[in-house]
């Protein structure tokens, strides 16, 4: 069993009001011990309403208000700074439509027994997608490959949005995260790595949801990969600087 004690797993919502209760019931069920903390971008169909009312029966549920849509990254940097401000020892992002699966949970925290960041794959073996088009798994598959590719992170699913962190992790990188969309999980997944901390990826099975609307668009698609294309682009040359003084010393313009 995981040894954290405290452990808060954040929900981000916006228009899921037909998701979050029956999720927070799946997660309360799963993991009794942890804390959730709804953070709710001002939802125009009542669901940061029905949070609090979640919120007044259960101890263990919190809610945290924002006044607009800002961005899934910017939700979830809130749901951390509330988190570690309160001594939570681990922090779980989950999604609010029912795609990550709160009876997966367990495995995450006890993998992060021996782990600085614990990301829950749909691509490592013993992981899958239910209930996807073909063409949208092999655009997040060849998102996660093209990312691995000019980043060099030797992660099977870098894109997963299922991950749980240690506090000191999260403290660590906190202040350096500048994405607030898609290409959030990716930020934060190389501010782990590149500070050469430990991230294990632990099978999961992610389930399309079957309520509400999908916030992912073909814009937002672009948008990340067109990011995390410039951040390879300036790491390949960063490698590229380094070997050139180890090979030849002096600046890169001596010849």
């Amino acid at each position: 069993m995981p040894s954290f004690q405290r452990v808060l797993v954040i929900i981000p919502t916006f228009n899921e009001l037909e998701n979050i209760e029956i999720v927070c019931g799946r997660l309360r069920q799963a993991v009794p011990s942890a804390d959730v903390l709804i953070v709710d971008d001002n939802s125009p169909d009542g669901t940061g309403r029905l949070a609090d009312q979640l919120a007044e029966t259960d101890s263990q549920i919190h809610v945290l208000h924002r006044q607009a849509k800002k961005g899934l990254g910017a939700a979830y940097l809130a749901g951390f700074n509330w988190g570690l401000k309160r001594g939570y020892e681990a922090l779980v992002e989950m999604d609010a439509d029912g795609s990550h699966q709160p009876e997966q949970l367990p495995r995450l925290l006890e993998a992060l027994d021996g782990a600085d960041m614990v990301k829950g794959s749909r691509y490592v073996p013993g992981g899958s997608v239910v209930n996807w088009p073909k063409s949208r798994e092999l655009l997040s598959r060849g998102g996660s490959w093209w990312i691995r590719l000019m980043m060099g992170m030797p992660l099977a699913d870098v894109t997963g949005g299922f991950n749980a962190f240690r506090a000191e992790t999260l403290l660590a990188i906190v202040d350096d995260i500048t994405s607030v969309g898609y290409n959030f999980q990716v930020d934060l997944t190389w501010q782990v790595k590149s500070r050469g901390l430990t991230v294990v990826e632990v099978p999961i099975t992610f389930v399309e949801r079957e309520r509400g609307q999908s916030k992912m668009s073909t814009a937002i698609v672009i948008e990340a990969l067109l990011k995390t294309t410039a951040w390879g682009l300036r790491y390949r040359v960063t490698q590229a600087v380094v070997w050139w003084k180890k090979r030849f010393g002096g600046s890169v313009g001596t010849v």
